[in-house]
Order: C-alpha cells, then structure tokens, then sequence
C-alpha cells in the first residue's frame, strides 16, 4: 500500500445531514466468509442472516484514527452508540445476546450510506444502560455502546442488507 496521498477531494454541496436510520445485526461467525473486498466496498452474500433494528435521533457512528509513528501502527476504532426507546422483554433478551457476542453490523444513515463495522474482529458491547427516566419526558428504554478495533475504516456497503427477522419485535405498549 503507497504511503502517500493519490488524490484530491472538492468542496461538496450542502446537500448531507447527520444521524442514523437502521442497523442491522449479523452473527460475527456466519459473516466472515460472505464478505468481499472490492476498492473500498464491501458485498454482503445474500445467504448472511441480518437482523433490522429500527432507530431515530440520539444514536451516532464515529471512527477515531490511532496512528503512532512511535510504533508504526494505524488502527481504527469505531464507536457505535444506539437508543432503544420503550422497554421491553424481547429487547433485553436480544441486547443480553448481543452483549455475550461480538456481532457484525451494518450502519445505515439517512443520506444513503450502509458501513461495515467489526469486518474482521467483529464488535464489542462495552456499555449500555436500562433506564425508566425520572420525568414524564425522559426515555424509557435502552442504550447501547458497540466498539470495534479494525486495520480499516468501516467499510461501504453495496447494498444494505434484507431484514431476516420473522417478526420483528413491536416493543409498543
């Protein structure tokens, strides 16, 4: 890989806005073989099982770049963090296993984007809370922190995965 930069980059529109729309949850052991690498993006085999979690507002992505010369390694860290509002018992159990796994996840955001995060290490819960609120307007519901530690920037999706839930929870009252 060349060490220097092979490209430069023009101011875009104001046309993009921040802020997450769904993620889809993927068994780190059945996603590792259906995975492929092209300039960039990644394709999702159709034979991997995701599972859509619907979210809006206070749920984010970031990737912090560690470079150290000192040692001459660069990794990526992505931090995923997720609100689940209402609670439910079909969440929790799902959130218990998420927390025992270290599930692939595909982030869509509202311009369009799909990301990859956790390609080859998967992702980690490193936090969370179950939380009722204090005040009539407070959430009620759950909240989630994924990391994952990669030698790559989540990757770009070609197509956005197809939900595989049945029945998808209804945490409703």
């Amino acid at each position: 890989m060349p060490c220097s930069v092979s490209n430069g980059r023009a101011l875009p529109c104001k046309s993009g806005v921040g802020g997450l729309k769904n993620i889809y949850f993927a068994p780190y052991t059945t996603t590792t073989a259906a995975l492929t690498d092209s300039s960039g993006t990644i394709t999702l085999d159709d034979s991997v099982s995701f599972y859509k979690y619907e979210i809006k507002g206070n749920s984010s992505l970031e990737t912090s770049i560690n470079s150290s010369r000192e040692n001459g390694s660069t990794f990526y860290e992505s931090t995923l963090n997720v609100t689940f509002t209402f609670l439910d018992v079909a969440t929790q159990e799902q959130i218990k296993l998420l927390s025992h796994g270290r599930p692939q996840i595909v982030v869509e955001d509202y311009n369009g984007n799909g990301f990859l995060v956790g390609k080859d290490h998967g992702s980690e819960v490193t936090g969370g809370t179950v939380v009722t609120g204090a005040a009539m307007g407070d959430l009620s519901g759950f909240t989630l922190t994924l990391t994952a530690q990669e030698t790559a920037p989540p990757f770009f999706v070609a197509t956005l995965p197809t939900d595989d839930s049945s029945s998808p929870i209804d945490p409703t009252p």
